[in-house]
């Protein structure tokens, strides 16, 4: 059963945003992987990550409803979501970043690729 998911983003330019209370960062243009995790009603929230117009409640909000990002693509696992998160490179943009609950000492549960994801 799928318990986490990723959110593949492209940002098409680079961007300037408030993350919730994390505070002010700037996203360079190119790839970022988001994962995450819902005990239930896992299709309704990435569903919601889909919309442009929603609430800010998570960090990822802030990112995805940004008219520079788009989701490309959404995979789903039945792996641990932060071991999922640690199985993938990337670098740390924003440290905490949907992972203010972390044990696992991932940094970030969003990473960023560059102009190029393999």
């Amino acid at each position: 059963m799928f318990r986490t998911y990723q959110l593949m983003i492209k940002l098409d330019s680079d961007i300037s945003i408030q993350v919730g209370k994390l505070g002010f960062f700037t996203f360079p243009k190119g790839y970022y992987i988001y994962t995450g995790s819902a005990e239930k009603n896992m299709n309704a929230r990435i569903e919601r990550h889909l919309k442009k117009e929603k609430t800010l409640r998570w960090h990822i909000d802030y990112l995805t409803s940004h008219p520079a990002s788009e989701i490309i693509d959404v995979r789903r696992s039945d792996i641990e979501e932060c071991e999922l998160n640690q199985l993938i490179g990337g670098a740390v943009i924003v440290p905490k970043f949907g992972s203010s609950d972390c044990k696992s000492h991932c940094g970030s549960h969003l990473k960023y690729f560059g102009t190029l994801l393999s």
